[in-house]
């Protein structure tokens, strides 16, 4: 999706049917008012420039640290590459040994076919990350399992990831929904203008309880956000995105974002 704007440099959106999902799982605003809703942020914290991005915009009560994995499919594996990857995920999930757990899978609809995403969340951050990794390390069902996978894959990615402190933690939703995961890569040093703008927007999203999720990289390519939201039909997406116009001061957000 191409945009015209200040802080962005490409953006793209994929929509995800969900296979496994939540285990348990205005323009007349003045510029003195922003710059005043700015300084707020920092009231009692550390100043913006004697500390880490990361700090300032992430949830640093929780300590989650999450994890993004991106596989291309063979088109023959994608239903025997489903069925192993909730095998393993189940597991997992259920075993309190391992300090993970799953947040979504999800393959695209639209978007890079024969892809699946899942999101991990990491209770602990890095030492729970790493602890799990040791542990699967050692873990012979699991390398079996990576061997097997490893013959339907075509490639794969991953990113760890950071929440915003603004954005909702991924709570459990009832019945079916499409899932839109929105990547946006920003031009270096605008991350905190970026999140500026959006703990003031995010109100004008969340009547319909559409927000899941927003992220940002913390490992892998960097200046990278995601945002993941859940609509009941493509026909939902598409009147609560335009309602969203009816508000104002969202037309600000996207101006500058």
């Amino acid at each position: 999706m191409a945009t015209s704007c200040r802080s962005v440099q490409s953006a793209g959106n994929v929509l995800y049917r969900s296979s496994v999902y939540l285990h348990q799982a205005s323009r007349r605003l003045s510029e003195s008012s922003d710059k005043g809703w700015f300084r707020s942020l920092f009231v009692h914290k550390v100043d913006a420039r004697k500390d880490a991005h990361s700090n300032l915009l992430s949830k640093t009560e929780t300590s989650h640290l999450y994890k993004i994995q991106f596989h291309n499919v063979k088109p023959e594996c994608l239903d025997e590459y489903n069925d192993l990857e909730a095998e393993v995920q189940r597991r997992l999930h259920q075993d309190q040994d391992f300090p993970c757990e799953v947040v979504g899978s999800w393959n695209t609809w639209y978007g890079e076919q024969d892809q699946a995403v899942h999101l991990w969340r990491y209770r602990g951050g890095y030492p729970a990350l790493t602890d799990c990794l040791q542990k699967l390390r050692a873990n012979k069902e699991y390398l079996e399992f990576r061997k097997q996978r490893a013959k339907m894959l075509i490639s794969r990615q991953n990113q760890l990831l950071l929440e915003f402190s603004f954005w909702n933690e991924p709570l459990p939703r009832k019945g079916p929904h499409l899932y839109e995961l929105r990547t946006y890569k920003l031009k270096p040093g605008t991350m905190l203008e970026w999140g500026n703008r959006w703990a003031r927007a995010i109100k004008h999203r969340q009547e319909n309880n559409e927000a899941v999720g927003g992220f940002f990289s913390q490992i892998g390519d960097l200046y990278v956000v995601h945002h993941l939201w859940a609509y009941e039909s493509l026909q939902s997406r598409e009147e609560t995105r335009n309602s969203a116009w009816q508000k104002e001061g969202w037309d600000v957000n996207v101006y500058y974002t």
